[in-house]
């Protein structure tokens, strides 16, 4: 996308051939975290306004950065959070990612295609961890007191179930960032999901 405006974003994008100061600071930090090519194009929406693309990065970083879950898994939680938001960009994206960490084209696929948790292919214990970041998305107030409990009995610690909480919710503000700027109408596909296989050790876990 260099060199051209996406018709259908509704703010400016800084083109990494054209970033200094400390936007070029945070372009780079971005494609080290990322460990791709180029600087996906969500973190260009806010890259006009530095602060708000630090804040960005920060909730990326701490997403994928270090963590307690399985990296497959919160690429899973990723994609089936923008499945259920209705952000098919970012699903492509994290189905990609996905796929770097070792998950099925089945459950890509099922991710793309479905609508509830129960149709993923995922054993009983990952089910439960998917309801309720599923609950997460769609009514989150309504999560109870008991269907935690549940979900820790399925074998999730506390702090993996935070995570999984925590990736959800980020990309509740991710896709409606997404979507709100036009970036989501903008192409079929992102960038990110058009890239070919790449070496897993090169992306940040």
């Amino acid at each position: 996308m260099d060199g051209q405006q996406i018709s259908t974003v509704r703010v400016p994008m800084v083109e990494e051939s054209e970033a200094t100061g400390v936007t070029a600071d945070l372009y780079a930090q971005i494609k080290k975290t990322t460990g791709l090519p180029f600087v996906p194009d969500m973190f260009r929406l806010v890259s006009t306004q530095p602060n708000l693309l630090e804040a960005v990065i920060a909730g990326y970083t701490g997403i994928f950065g270090e963590g307690v879950l399985p990296r497959a898994t919160r690429e899973m939680i990723s994609a089936w959070s923008s499945k259920i938001n209705g952000c098919p960009y970012c699903v492509g994206t994290h189905n990609w990612f996905l796929s770097q960490f070792g998950g099925s084209a089945e459950l890509m696929q099922a991710i793309a295609a479905t609508n509830e948790p129960e149709e993923l292919p995922v054993d009983a214990r990952t089910l439960a961890l998917m309801q309720l970041v599923t609950q997460v998305s769609r009514a989150a107030y309504k999560i109870t007191d008991e269907e935690w409990a549940r979900v820790a009995e399925a074998g999730w610690s506390n702090e993996e179930m935070l995570e999984a909480v925590f990736t959800s919710a980020l990309f509740a503000f991710i896709n409606r960032l997404v979507d709100g700027l036009g970036l989501g109408a903008s192409v079929a596909h992102s960038r990110v999901s058009q890239q070919p296989d790449t070496d897993t050790e090169a992306v940040v876990r």
